[in-house]
């Protein structure tokens, strides 16, 4: 039994690894094969895919995790990318919509559960428990998910034009990218675990949950670096490198 369980930990660690690369390897993909919009589309999924796999837990070293985080964390690569090359404006836009369709995902699907399945169907009615049981989202959770959401892609955009402001050549990128990044990962992980769980778990436990969870989302954060080098020297398909490079230079003096 415990040779199984031994197995089964280190399948997860290395589908871990492997969602990270296919992870942001589709985010450099969705950016070259669309552009700006590629990048804007990835935030919207990056987040329903995220609260979809929150609601399973596996163990990844040791730790107690919950799937969604790698999926979540590629946002913030997004985010990173749009202030990069094309302002923090752009990145708040997508922030927003990003938002938007948090809220309205969170509206409709609570809608659809109201709808009472057919009971002499036992197929639509493990179905219908099924939905109930991924997107039956209490009050609180919801508020924890949107309020974390905006509040660490907004500090995400400033803290990632403070760094470049400060460090502005190239040769910084890994530097802005990864300060922003773990600290925004931080404020996320911080702000949803006290709404979502405060007065319902013991302090201590907060903190250890704060704790283990941010250990891997750091690690996420930091193995974005190489996609974001990538994504910054990538031409979209259909855009003219003189135009996004003028693009890029009006960005940047704006910003500065």
């Amino acid at each position: 039994m415990p040779s199984i369980l031994n197995f089964e930990a280190q399948m997860n660690e290395l589908l871990w690894l492997l969602e990270i690369i296919v992870y942001f390897s589709l985010v450099v993909l969705s950016y070259k094969l669309f552009g700006k919009a590629g990048l804007w589309a990835w935030i919207p999924i990056a987040i329903i895919i995220a609260n979809i796999q929150v609601t399973k837990t596996i163990e990844i070293f040791g730790l107690a995790a919950t799937l969604g985080n790698v999926a979540y964390a590629s946002s913030f690569l997004v985010t990173n990318i749009l202030t990069e090359l094309y302002g923090k404006a752009e990145a708040k836009k997508a922030v927003l919509f990003g938002f938007f369709t948090l809220v309205v995902m969170v509206l409709l699907m609570n809608l659809a559960m109201l709808f009472a399945p057919i009971s002499s169907d036992s197929y639509s009615v493990g179905i219908d428990k099924s939905i109930k049981d991924i997107f039956g989202l209490m009050p609180r959770i919801a508020l924890a998910s949107l309020t974390a959401f905006l509040v660490s892609q907004w500090h995400d955009i400033w803290a990632f034009q403070f760094w470049r402001k400060k460090y502005p050549a190239r040769r910084f990128l890994w530097l802005r990218n990864n300060l922003s990044t773990l600290a925004s990962q931080l404020l996320d992980t911080a702000i949803f675990t006290m709404i979502a769980f405060y007065g319902v778990m013991e302090f201590h436990i907060l903190i250890e949950i704060i704790f283990t969870t941010y250990i891997l989302k750091g690690i996420v954060g930091i193995c974005d670096t190489p996609f974001f080098y990538i994504a910054t020297r990538i031409t979209p398909i259909g855009v003219d490198r003189t135009l996004k490079d003028i693009s890029f230079e009006t960005t940047k003096s704006q910003s500065n």
